[in-house]
C-alpha cells in the first residue's frame, strides 16, 4: 500500500514538473529567446543551396553539386536529398 501511495505522488510530481517546464518555455518564447540547439550551418552552404534552388535545380542535383564542390555539411559528412530539403524548408520559414 505504501508503494502505491509513493508511486501516485511521484506521478503527480512528474506532471507538475512538465507543467512548470511548459510554462517557463512559453515565457521564454514570448521574450523572444531562441530555444533549442543553435544552427551549425555555414553561410556558404546556405547561399549555395539558395542559388542552386533559385536556378531551378532539383534537390538531388543540389546535393550532388554540393558534394562535388566540397561544400561541408554541419557534421562534416556528405550531402543527401533530405538534408537539402531540410535547409530549403528552413529557408522558407525564415523568409516569411
Amino acid at each position: 500500500m505504501m508503494a502505491s501511495v509513493l508511486a501516485t505522488f511521484a506521478q503527480f510530481e512528474r506532471r507538475l514538473i512538465g507543467q512548470r517546464t511548459k510554462e517557463a518555455l512559453a515565457v521564454k518564447r514570448e521574450q523572444g529567446v531562441q530555444l533549442g540547439r543553435p544552427r551549425e550551418m555555414n553561410t556558404e552552404a546556405i547561399e549555395r543551396i539558395r542559388e542552386l534552388h533559385d536556378s531551378g535545380a532539383r534537390v538531388a542535383a543540389i546535393a550532388r553539386t554540393l558534394n562535388e564542390e566540397g561544400v561541408a555539411t554541419p557534421p562534416g559528412g556528405r550531402w543527401h536529398s533530405p538534408g537539402v530539403k531540410r535547409v530549403l524548408g528552413w529557408l522558407e520559414t525564415t523568409a516569411a
